[in-house]
């Protein structure tokens, strides 16, 4: 780590359901493995959304139940689809959670990738996939104006409002989040499933940055473990927008979510981590290149991968594990690889 460098925090993705558990079994597992988690010394708890395309359960109800198991681990979601969900629900339902918490929450919402299983999900709920990037940015407007100012006038293609606000007059005081307002790490993950033409790519990674920079306070990323090249790139388009937008990009946190699978050789987590993939996102993982989904092998192989990435740029690691066996994931993260930052972090 070089010297004067914050060393980077670690916080664990829970998977929200692990496929082959039995139903009567797997969510006491869950909110027995956040209590593990912060046992354990890490930062933070994370959850996934999915309407029905992958195993979950609904994120916010689970996160309220894992902040009255915990003390200390910060809350977030990895990634929150706000662009299927009304963003006055979401306000107050994250209001909520956060004031029921202690404000220990991190938002994190996302779009929704470009998978068949999301696709799917938005034509259910009777919404366009193709323009969910102008519905993801009305409704994060919406949700800032909300926790800021307490009410909302946002004009918008889909979302309309005339002085909304969760205060009647009869209250004391209107419901706001305990944070003023929560950290908002906004997902961008333009070339999850590969590049696109080159014009078109930077239109998208224009567009994205600048969204990150007006509407949140960091940014959250995965999927490409092995180009790290990439996330230097994104950060100059970041750091770009954020002087266009006159914001002082040193507030902002760069956050990567890293799906990893821990062995004693990296054959036998090689293995493991694809038979878990490939049962998790049975469609996604036929779409991409498994091996940018994070590092497999050593705890000495995993924690370069992290030094390397942290170099780059990243503050904030979201550690998913892909095996069956998360507590032995999780314990083994904590006990051989946590104590190779531990002398350079401090919570």
């Amino acid at each position: 780590m070089a010297e004067g460098t914050p060393a980077p925090q670690f916080g664990v993705n829970l998977n929200n359901r692990e496929p082959l558990i039995a139903p009567d079994y797997d969510l006491q597992a869950l909110l027995d493995l956040s209590e593990k988690v912060e046992e354990y010394g890490f930062d933070s708890v994370w959850v996934g959304d999915s309407l029905f395309s992958k195993p979950r359960y609904e994120p916010l109800a689970l996160l309220s139940a894992i902040s009255q198991r915990t003390q200390r681990v910060r809350l977030g979601t990895a990634c929150l689809v706000t662009s299927i969900r009304n963003p006055l629900f979401t306000a107050m339902e994250w209001a909520t959670l956060d004031v029921l918490s202690g404000g220990r929450t991190i938002f994190g919402p996302c779009m929704g990738s470009a998978e068949e299983g999301v696709r799917r999900e938005f034509a259910a709920i009777g919404l366009p996939f193709r323009d969910r990037a102008t519905i993801f940015e009305e409704g994060l407007a919406v949700v800032n104006e909300l926790w800021r100012t307490g009410s909302t006038n946002f004009k918008g293609t889909y979302f309309n409002y005339d002085d909304v606000s969760f205060h009647s007059g009869t209250e004391m005081a209107p419901l706001n989040p305990l944070q003023q307002p929560p950290p908002i790490w906004i997902v961008s993950n333009p070339r999850l499933l590969g590049d696109q033409p080159t014009d078109k790519m930077l239109a998208i990674m224009e567009r994205a940055c600048r969204r990150i920079i007006e509407y949140g306070d960091g940014w959250m990323t995965c999927c490409r473990a092995t180009r790290p090249e990439e996330l230097t790139e994104q950060i100059g388009y970041l750091t770009d927008a954020a002087a266009e937008l006159e914001r002082d990009w040193s507030d902002y946190t760069v956050s990567y979510q890293v799906t990893m699978n821990i062995g004693d050789s990296e054959e036998e987590a090689r293995s493991d981590f694809d038979d878990y993939i490939s049962k998790y996102y049975p469609e996604l993982s036929l779409a991409m290149d498994l091996s940018n989904w994070g590092p497999v092998g050593t705890p000495e192989t995993i924690a370069e991968w992290m030094r390397e990435f942290h170099r780059r740029g990243v503050d904030y690691f979201i550690c998913r594990f892909g095996a069956i066996d998360q507590f032995g994931q999780v314990e083994r993260f904590a006990k051989e690889i946590l104590p190779m930052f531990e002398s350079e972090r401090v919570r």
